[in-house]
């Protein structure tokens, strides 16, 4: 939220991988169909658009929405959230390849019989909506190549070209990065945040609104722990006791201000893992390089012989 703007979804495609742009960012369909040109102006690579289906108090017209992306021409959409069928069903009549993330197995083959053509598996490692199943990737991944007949991406807990070579090797065909774009130069986001990102440890996040089965990963700050507080020892369990602290313009203020305490902001454990503020291309490209020489280490420690009998 707040950060899949134009400017990063083209760096990014730029770099070599799919930018996406975050739909619901923006007040309108008219506003998404003006940063969908303005990204075309800015890479002639493909990209894509997230559009995220969750419990809001004012929920937002999702078929309009859906509406400007086909009629912009988009190519790749990323769906994610609750009944998102009739959405899907829309952009596939329109012949949008979908990418359709999922934190279950369970919904991810619901996915599938919807008629999604990719996945991204969203281990418990993630930022923002991590599902109430609680599954790390190291386990998800495995599960979803035993038992999908689409390809699938790994999402969560990924930064490097270590993490791309394993999630390769556990059967996914990429990988799906939030955090680590957040803390690269092009990333609309306050440099005072980019650099929080690079101070914090693995074990500065925390899980919130658990109990309105919304379960979220957010940066672990003092609005965090005070919305944490109130959703542990509430009498009534009413979430507009919570509400003003999970406020999504206090998290935007955020990434304007760059005061990491203002608000809560989404962050995943991989915060742990990243250590500097990268262009989209230096990250792209080192990312590739690390796994690439990554695999090639590994298949070195076999000998030219054949396998032995067992």
């Amino acid at each position: 939220m707040h950060v899949g703007t134009a400017e990063l979804a083209s760096a990014v495609s730029n770099a070599g991988g799919l930018g996406i742009i975050t739909a619901l960012i923006f007040p309108t369909p008219e506003e998404l169909r003006k940063e969908i040109r303005r990204c075309r102006t800015m890479t002639k690579n493909p990209f894509g658009v997230n559009m995220t289906l969750l419990p809001s108090m004012v929920p937002p017209d999702y078929g309009a929405y859906a509406d400007a992306i086909v009629e912009e021409g988009v190519k790749v959409v990323e769906t994610a959230g609750n009944s998102p069928g009739p959405i899907i069903s829309k952009l596939k009549k329109a012949g949008i390849i979908v990418l359709h993330k999922c934190t279950a197995i369970r919904h991810a083959v619901s996915a599938v019989k919807m008629g999604v053509d990719f996945l991204s598996i969203d281990g418990f490692e993630c930022a923002g909506h991590v599902g109430e199943s609680d599954i790390t990737n190291f386990i998800l991944l495995s599960r979803a190549r035993q038992t999908l007949k689409v390809p699938f991406l790994a999402s969560g807990g990924f930064a490097d070209g270590h993490g791309l070579a394993a999630a390769l090797c556990l059967g996914a065909c990429g990988v799906n990065m939030g955090t680590r774009f957040m803390c690269t130069v092009e990333a609309p986001v306050h440099r005072n945040i980019k650099e929080e990102i690079v101070r914090a440890q693995e074990t500065d996040t925390t899980l919130l609104l658990r109990r309105w089965r919304n379960t979220t990963r957010l940066y672990k700050n003092r609005v965090t722990m005070e919305a944490l507080k109130v959703e542990h020892e509430s009498p009534t369990g009413k979430f507009e006791e919570v509400a003003p602290l999970v406020s999504g313009k206090r998290g935007r203020q955020v990434f304007l201000n760059g005061d990491p305490e203002y608000g809560v902001w989404t962050a995943g454990q991989v915060i742990g893992l990243i250590h500097d503020i990268p262009t989209c291309a230096v990250l792209v490209a080192r990312i590739e390089k690390e796994a690439e020489s990554t695999l090639r280490e590994k298949l070195s420690f076999f000998k030219d012989s054949p396998p032995s009998k067992l």
